[in-house]
């Protein structure tokens, strides 16, 4: 990958055999002791998944997640001022600011981009809303447009005692936008106006009352989704409407095998679905595993297979790469990003490679561009 104006490299010096990689960035927390100076860059061997740490891009505050949309990558800064940043890639694969802008709220820890493109969107976590930022032409970020406050609490008194915005995400078919709250126990569901980037709420999905829904994925078919979650160590299957925006809780499955001890407890994280819509995987922290659903009845029921070792510490999240023949996982803890093969046949997973090691990995995403 090219090195571009702003880009300090680090690690590994390039291989003297031309090898066949594909670029990844790493989220990170730069306040925290230990963790990184910026987003971590990043080169996995396309054939073997091995994962090599090619540099840095400094200066970018707490880029806990981050996404890649085009040529631009956005990253939200977690922190009690919140805010979200823009970097232009360029052609060679530099990175470079473009611009930041407020949240209005504090530690932003997800964002989406809205269908058209037009509006990027992120969730606050502390102060439990939602941010609207329009798009520019540049990729870059205008002034916050809307801000949609979450209310409410759960029984959880050291983790819910406010609303947690979570995750933002749109629906499969580009109609809503989901905003996944775990101090409410709630999966709100807004209508984005594309004109004005202000939201709507159209219907509110509650979860089993202390459960701290964290994450969810759809279903290819966007009739169906998955959620993680955080507090009572579960993932439901749920119903999806899309023509109304309503989400339908159904079957609740614990994340990890029976007999599993109750400490250090567990706390669900990332929850994706296999581009076939065949199994479903879920990171577990504490039990420090990756676990394995198969997707049954077109998509309304999972099924237990199995738990997988990351060979790390709380894994946080995990991601495929584009092929979908591996998954990384990112254990925060141990400060390693783990590689998996992905038995694209039964959906298992096998350890491979050595595992990167990395300041407090907390977000893997393997770039699109090629």
């Amino acid at each position: 990958m090219g090195v571009g104006a702003g880009m300090l490299v680090t690690g590994q010096a390039a291989s003297a055999q031309p090898r066949a990689e594909t670029t990844a960035y790493l989220g990170t927390y730069t306040t925290w002791s230990g963790g990184g100076t910026g987003i971590g860059l990043a080169a996995y061997d396309q054939t073997t998944g091995q994962l090599r740490q090619t540099g840095v891009f400094p200066g970018v505050a707490n880029p806990s997640f981050v996404i890649e949309a085009g040529r631009t990558l956005y990253a939200v800064n977690e922190q009690t001022n919140g805010a979200v940043t823009s970097i232009a890639i360029g052609a060679g694969g530099g990175l470079r600011v473009i611009n930041s802008q407020s949240t209005g709220g504090a530690d932003p820890c997800h964002l989406a981009l809205d269908p058209s493109g037009r509006y990027l969107l992120s969730a606050n976590y502390s102060s439990g809303s939602v941010a609207v930022h329009p798009v520019r032409a540049d990729g870059g970020l205008g002034v916050r447009v809307d801000l949609a406050q979450h209310q409410g609490s759960g029984p959880d008194k050291e983790r819910q005692e406010g609303p947690h915005a979570h995750q933002v995400l749109p629906d499969p078919v580009g109609k809503h936008l989901l905003a996944v709250d775990l101090g409410t126990d709630s999966v709100y569901s807004y209508r984005l106006d594309t004109t004005t980037g202000k939201l709507t709420v159209v219907s509110t999905a509650k979860v089993k009352p202390g459960a701290g829904p964290r994450h969810l994925a759809f279903h290819p078919s966007g009739s169906f989704a998955y959620l993680a979650n955080e507090l009572d160590s579960t993932i439901v299957a749920a119903a999806y409407d899309a023509e109304r925006g309503l989400l339908t809780p159904a079957q609740t499955l614990r994340t990890t095998p029976i007999g599993t001890p109750a400490t250090p407890r567990n706390y669900p994280a990332e929850v994706v679905v296999s581009a076939d819509g065949r199994f479903v995987y879920l990171s577990n922290r504490g039990h420090d595993s990756v676990a394995l659903f198969a997707v049954e009845q077109g998509g309304a029921r999972l099924r237990f297979v199995e738990t997988v070792p990351t060979g790390g510490k709380y894994p946080r999240h995990i991601a495929f790469d584009p092929t979908g023949r591996f998954l990384f996982a990112a254990n925060q803890n141990s400060n390693t990003a783990t590689t998996f093969r992905v038995d694209l046949a039964t959906g298992r997973l096998r350890p491979t490679g050595t595992p990167l090691s990395t300041p407090i990995p907390v977000c893997v995403v393997p770039t699109r561009l090629g």
